[in-house]
């Protein structure tokens, strides 16, 4: 006859086999998370070399942008065009920008230009 400890450590063993085979087929539900879907964006961003246009479906309220070691090269506030055009006047070739609409959305986008 076995040893009934070896009995007892191969039926918890088996038991957290079972179950974490059965945790890890759950099927998630089809309904998607509120914190993972993401919104629309209600522009586009066009480049041509430096020279970067924001077109939008809505006024823009303001346009922020500065370089990833975080020197600020665009500063536009009170915008009430949907359009807006600069020129990237640095070296570096990452960018980050905010735009804000005139709901009041916020966006940031993370560019980069050769």
């Amino acid at each position: 006859m076995r040893n009934p400890a070896f009995l007892k450590a191969i039926l918890v063993s088996g038991l957290f086999f079972v179950t974490s085979f059965i945790h890890g087929q759950v099927k998630q539900s089809s309904k998607p998370d509120s914190k993972t879907t993401s919104l629309a964006k209600p522009f586009k961003i066009l480049t041509n070399g430096k020279q970067i246009t924001i077109q939008s479906k809505q006024n823009l309220k303001s346009v922020l942008v500065w370089t990833a070691s975080g020197h600020r090269f665009v500063e536009e506030k009170d915008l009430t065009t949907n359009s807006y055009t600069f020129t990237v006047p640095s070296k570096e070739s990452i960018f980050y920008m905010m735009i804000e609409t005139a709901e009041g959305k916020r966006f940031t986008e993370k560019m980069g230009v050769k």
